[in-house]
């Protein structure tokens, strides 16, 4: 068999993190989504036939055997740090994350998988305490990285749905339908919108299912959120206000959707409407004490850089500027994600202002974390930057469009 001709391909995070987890059809697909290669192709390099390949991306067919598993560690050029210290058979995908779990928790899951032990509470809080792990893990690490184990999680997760009885079975709906929601925003914020929809839409019917009216009110927020993110004001509007009434949302939910629909306002020019809805979603967060926990980052400070999202919208370069800082000020060193886009947003509202020395060295502060964890979002906003500081003849804008150049 010969080896992989483009080791390089192994840089990318979406596969490492398969590979780090091992789930094998993933790791196919994405590898043959890099190279552009055929199931024909690495079948031949793997030492399978193609009618195998299909059936182990499409998890017809499980990858149990040593042997297997090794061709396709040596087919496809597998790095030995990928795999680091291989678990024959962990109990969830999560344990790529070092010491996420204790050992009895691991092998009480590893027990609940197999059969050997019945779903029970205890199990499922260990399930909701994995899942906020990987929630703040995703603020550092990005979406690209956590995507696979997420994902993989997920996976788990559904495969125990049959296990569970009375409340037991209501309560692992909310947790799929929590899950859902993680992975459509994963994709939303790699700006993969179909993929994002399909996964809102099962987070939603899931919410829905089990009486989960925060985690429904959450998805139409988010789905506003991805309106907005492709210029849909109206759109935008018009989800937000639906995620406002959903009945059982909590305050900080509703708070949340009314932000959203003021940034849908400002998106369409309509800074009166804009600013209504933005004090309103900020006098329901001064109060609110029930944040579900998704929401753990909701507060005074991503709010004010909320605000002044919009102020960017609204041409309001001054406001926009001191919002953004004062959200930024009380970000944790750790939301490296946000920390990015908002960074971004930051610059720009300088250029707006015609402030193209503080526009350049904004952006310069936030270029690495844009660059490994920004992209798509935050990084076009930088390109957006440099060119509005080349349109108003700041030297600056060469300055930045060659730094975005280097890391390109």
């Amino acid at each position: 068999m010969e080896p992989d001709p483009e080791p390089t391909v192994w840089a990318h995070p979406e596969l490492r993190a398969a590979a780090a987890v091992e789930d094998w059809p993933r790791v196919l697909r994405t590898w043959r989504a890099l190279t552009r290669s055929s199931q024909s192709r690495l079948g031949a390099l793997v030492g399978l036939a193609q009618s195998d390949v299909s059936a182990i991306e499409n998890r017809r067919r499980a990858v149990t055997s040593v042997e297997v598993r090794q061709r396709i560690i040596e087919g496809l050029g597998v790095p030995a740090e990928v795999l680091g210290r291989h678990r024959p058979e962990p109990p969830l995908p999560s344990l790529v994350l070092p010491e996420v779990v204790s050992d009895a928790a691991a092998d009480r899951l590893r027990r609940v998988r197999q059969g050997g032990l019945r779903l029970d509470v205890a199990s499922l809080d260990e399930m909701d305490r994995l899942l906020a792990v990987h929630r703040r893990a995703e603020d550092t690490l990005g979406s690209r990285v956590m995507n696979g184990v997420v994902a993989a999680q997920f996976d788990a997760v559904h495969e125990l749905y049959g296990q569970a009885r009375g409340p037991l079975a209501d309560r692992v709906v909310r947790l799929l339908a929590e899950y859902a929601q993680f992975l459509a925003w994963l994709a939303q914020d790699q700006d993969k919108s179909p993929a994002a929809q399909g996964w809102f839409d099962l987070s939603y019917d899931w919410a829905l299912e089990s009486g989960y009216g925060d985690m429904a009110a959450t998805t139409l927020s988010m789905k506003a959120h991805m309106a907005w993110s492709n210029g849909r004001g109206r759109r935008c509007v018009g989800l937000a206000r639906a995620a406002s009434a959903t009945p059982g949302a909590s305050e900080t939910t509703r708070a949340m959707a009314l932000q959203m629909a003021g940034r849908g306002h400002a998106l369409a020019g309509e800074a009166t409407e804009a600013y209504r809805h933005l004090d309103e979603a900020q006098r329901l967060i001064a109060g609110a004490a029930d944040a579900p926990p998704w929401l753990y980052f909701y507060g005074e400070s991503w709010f004010a850089a909320q605000r002044g999202m919009a102020d960017v919208h609204l041409g309001e370069w001054d406001r926009a500027v001191e919002n953004l800082r004062v959200g930024l000020s009380g970000f944790a060193p750790s939301y490296r994600r946000d920390r990015a886009w908002y960074g971004a947003c930051l610059a720009h509202a300088y250029a707006g202002a015609g402030e193209p020395g503080a526009a350049y060295e904004t952006a310069r502060g936030i270029i690495q974390d844009a660059a490994e964890v920004g992209r798509p979002h935050a990084w076009h906003e930088l390109h957006k930057v440099a060119a509005l500081l080349l349109r108003h003849r700041a030297p600056e804008g060469r300055e930045l469009f060659d730094a975005l150049a280097v890391l390109d």
